[in-house]
């Protein structure tokens, strides 16, 4: 049994869990906030499903929070015959690029390559078996090859240039420091998401919204788990329940409630077959892989790059890539086999070998340890591969059905980032089938949260941000709104302004990126369930390295007030902050509290 209601404190009284427990039954339940769950809740918001949604973690805290911040193609899955898989990949980051333009921008890639013909017999071998056997670097007419098939995929409503090949002498002009003995270069474009949390976050207030002014019929809620299948405590529940009856468990209270269900969607990624057994119906669909990477303050490789991402294959055949981001530069990805009872963290066996791919390109400039601010894991959640080779195991996505007490579950195998939309479109449908329910729209051409509307111009931009500065409030700090809410910033200034001379609003001392205000926007509108939250999914200063033990007290000050924190609580936070920091990102941040 659950805690009865007279135990529960108004500290505890999240709004989001509030609307699970008053109405305990809904058409769907999604179990899983990565992007592909939020964008499936989305979808059927919109077509009008009652649908509730909930989240172990934090929104997109797993692999969706832990991947190389690409919108792309995957020009190498040509290599496995996935040709449609491409085809959508193109056509959705080009949609991507419009209807999210706050955060996917074209991101401009360069290949080195080392040789001309290399590959040509081995390729077949590749494209036959998904293994890759002894290791034969791929050239430059394979590359070309690939790349004209990825431009052919691109044509239709394309919104980048076809890629273009350089000699040596060429390419080394463009990027100098690059390894001397290249013989050609081919720079082609993709897009990037340098804030794939807050696109979740705008994803999923998207469909709170469609679900009405109360989201009466669009309810979701971070840390809550799915416990079982079965009673807990019947209590509010009127009359019997329909459908699949599930208990659910607020991860911050520990209380257990009942909810049902006609329908259970499973988006958890690598935990579905987990899930399924937590619903008792163990599945062997997921053979996750994990991949790590590191984010680098390295000024003499940032300029190195050039402003491109360096995309490339390494000495053992993994396709690997350099990519800077603001100020910092990513630097991944591995792909092993992962252990669902291990924590996904980078290792130092992995720090070599992210060290090792550097030197490959550009062998004249010098990495350490000290220079890294932050790593990140995560585990794909791609479907069971037996002796297919990690980086052979297909990226595309199927749904796995079955039937249950008064509905049916539907499981999602796969799935990566770039198709989130197409892909919560396909699962929508099927569960828009099982209803018996028509699609009123496609959101295709609809604009996600502070997308709409978002200036199509440098000049545009810069407008905007005149626009939105006053006396309280300059260049720089509306260009940080701007970027981090997309449109959605007007929202958050007319929340600012209205702060009064007895609380005014004020930038932190820690960090001039937040303010005392914007932090208590965060709390009454992002669900904020930990300190940490927004040092690594609300914000990026954790991704920055610029997370400081000023910065963690501030924070945990400012949130204290409006989340109920009392000091015990507000200690509490701050150690998991500094827990989960140093133990799954590798930074170490000591408060100054003692």
């Amino acid at each position: 049994m659950g805690q009865k209601d007279s135990a529960r404190t108004p500290a505890n009284d999240r709004a989001s869990v509030q609307k699970l427990r008053t109405r305990r039954h809904a058409q769907v339940l999604i179990i899983g906030g990565g992007i592909n769950g939020v964008g499936t809740f989305r979808d059927l918001a919109l077509q009008g499903v009652d649908v509730a949604l909930v989240e172990r973690g934090d929104y997109c805290q797993g692999a969706s929070g832990a991947s190389s911040h690409m919108i792309h193609g995957g020009i190498r899955y040509l290599e496995n015959g996935e040709f449609r898989l491409v085809q959508e990949s193109v056509v959705e980051r080009n949609r991507l690029l419009r209807i999210a333009p706050h955060y996917v921008k074209p991101l401009q890639t360069t290949i080195p390559i080392f040789s001309t013909f290399s590959g040509v017999l081995a390729a077949p071998m590749r494209f036959l078996t998904h293994k890759q056997g002894k290791h034969t670097e791929r050239g430059a007419f394979l590359i070309k090859l690939g790349l004209s098939m990825y431009d052919f995929f691109s044509r239709d409503g394309g919104t980048v240039p076809r890629h273009q090949f350089r000699g040596r002498k060429r390419a080394l002009a463009e990027l100098p420091r690059l390894h001397p003995g290249i013989k050609y270069a081919a720079t082609y474009f993709d897009a990037s998401v340098h804030n794939p949390e807050r696109l979740t976050l705008d994803v999923l207030q998207d469909g709170e919204k469609a679900g009405g002014a109360d989201s009466h019929l669009a309810r979701a809620s971070n840390y809550v788990s799915l416990v079982s299948v079965g009673a807990a405590d019947s209590a509010g529940v009127a009359g019997p329940p329909a459908g699949t009856t599930v208990q659910l468990r607020d991860e911050l209270t520990g209380e257990v409630f009942d909810f049902t269900a006609d329908i259970i969607v499973n988006t958890t990624g690598a935990w579905v077959d987990l899930t399924n057994e937590a619903m008792g119906a163990a599945s062997s669909f997921m053979g996750g892989t994990k991949g790590s990477h590191i984010v680098l303050d390295h000024p003499e490789l940032l300029a190195a790059c050039n402003g491109r991402e360096i995309f490339f294959e390494h000495t053992d055949g993994r396709i690997v890539l350099i990519y800077p981001m603001g100020d910092r530069v990513l630097v991944g990805t591995t792909d092993v086999d992962a252990d669902m009872a291990q924590d996904a963290v980078c290792t130092e066996a992995e720090i070599d070998y992210f060290f090792d791919l550097i030197g490959h390109v550009f062998p004249d400039i010098a990495v350490d340890r000290g220079q890294i601010v932050y790593t990140f894991s995560g585990v794909r959640p791609l479907p069971k591969h037996d002796a297919t080779q990690p980086g052979f195991v297909s990226r595309d996505y199927r749904i796995e059905r079955r039937a249950a007490a008064g509905g049916a579950v539907l499981s999602l195998v796969g799935g990566k980032w770039t198709t989130f939309r197409a892909l919560a479109e396909h699962l929508s449908n099927d569960v828009l089938a099982e209803l018996g329910m028509e699609r009123k729209l496609s959101t295709s051409k609809l604009a996600i949260g502070g997308g709409a509307g978002f200036p199509d111009s440098e000049d545009g931009v810069q407008r905007w941000i005149k626009a939105h500065m006053s006396a309280g409030r300059d260049a720089a700090r509306v260009t940080g709104l701007l970027t981090r809410y997309g449109t959605r910033a007007e929202e958050v200034i007319r929340f600012l302004d209205r702060a009064n001379a007895a609380k005014p609003d004020r930038l932190l001392h820690s960090t001039r990126e937040l303010s005392t205000r914007e932090l208590e926007f965060m709390a009454a509108n992002e669900q904020i369930g930990h300190l940490v939250d927004v040092l690594i999914r609300r914000t990026s200063l954790a991704f920055r390295g610029l997370v400081t033990g000023e910065l963690l007290n501030e924070v945990a000050d400012i949130l204290s007030g409006p989340l109920g924190w009392d000091a015990a609580r507000r200690a509490t936070e701050i150690s998991h902050a500094q827990e989960v920091l140093q133990r799954f990102h590798g930074v170490q941040v000591h408060s100054l509290v003692a």
